[in-house]
């Protein structure tokens, strides 16, 4: 199977496309076991390329007893740019997959996807924004966690659950903060899609996961707890004031979760604004 995009097909040998890409180069972005991310330029265009080479059947055994299924190939991840692109959720575009093989520890695959240009990931947005006066911080903020919280609506309400659901893989367009003013464009892009997973029904413990994710990577942001609200009213809905007193169970998984992770990332508690641990 391979899909190729426009550019791409202009700019790849048609005999030998699949392999052309998978011998691509450029600057490694991460290389683990069968899996490699580079960033190349094909043509006069910036690409993300992954690739998936085979995966050993050891591997392949040792996640089917721990109850789930390994990722083989960046079907994963091309489906979910298409569910999210669908849901009007904005990503990576895009631009080519491909897959060959039949057994599992055979399949070799590959995805490319357009690079997001003169954007930051968002974990980065806080170090930018701590000399910038409260007028310009504190709305931008507010701003900010109802995008994030509209999001984690529309993924949760459609079946979709990320798995790695940090501030590190949501993406804003960088540019002079010190200029922004209310309104002003703060479109975030999500990504690292290739865990996502996609059912009728977003189980809740997935839901959970993905929500301690995103409380995980944001308690050093200065957050508040009024800011954790702002979250959940927009997550939750209209009847936010009720689901927070039925609830409660859910609150404390997320808050255990998201604390139990810093634990294991930083080797100490985190400094929890006023209200947030009673309010579990």
């Amino acid at each position: 199977m391979l899909h190729l995009s426009d550019h791409l097909r202009h700019n790849v040998p048609a005999a030998s496309a699949f392999d052309s890409v998978l011998r691509l180069t450029g600057q490694e972005f991460r290389h683990h076991k069968h899996r490699r991310t580079i960033r190349t330029t094909i043509g006069d265009r910036a690409y993300f390329v992954k690739t998936h080479g085979p995966t050993a059947w050891g591997e392949i055994v040792k996640n089917a007893l721990r109850g789930r299924w390994p990722v083989l190939t960046s079907k994963t991840e091309w489906d979910a740019i298409h569910a999210l692109t669908t849901l009007g959720v904005p990503t990576t575009p895009a631009a080519g997959y491909g897959v060959r093989g039949t057994w599992p520890h055979r399949l070799e695959s590959f995805l490319v996807t357009e690079a997001l240009e003169g954007m930051i990931h968002l974990d980065e947005l806080p170090a930018k924004l701590a000399a910038l006066p409260r007028t310009i911080r504190v709305p931008l903020t507010r701003q900010l966690i109802a995008a994030i919280a509209s999001i984690a609506r529309t993924l949760h309400a459609n079946g979709l659950n990320h798995r790695d659901f940090y501030l590190c893989h949501f993406m804003i367009r960088d540019r002079g903060w010190s200029q922004w003013l209310p309104g002003d464009d703060v479109s975030l892009h999500v990504i690292d899609l290739h865990r996502m997973q996609i059912r009728k029904r977003t189980p809740a413990r997935w839901a959970v996961k993905d929500i301690s994710g995103l409380l995980f990577s944001s308690l050093d942001a200065s957050l508040t707890f009024t800011d954790w609200l702002r979250f959940l009213k927009i997550y939750w809905g209209a009847d936010w004031r009720s689901q927070w007193n039925s609830r409660r169970w859910w609150r404390k998984r997320v808050m255990w979760r998201a604390v139990t992770l810093y634990r294991s990332e930083h080797g100490r508690s985190p400094r929890l604004p006023a209200g947030l641990s009673s309010s579990a």
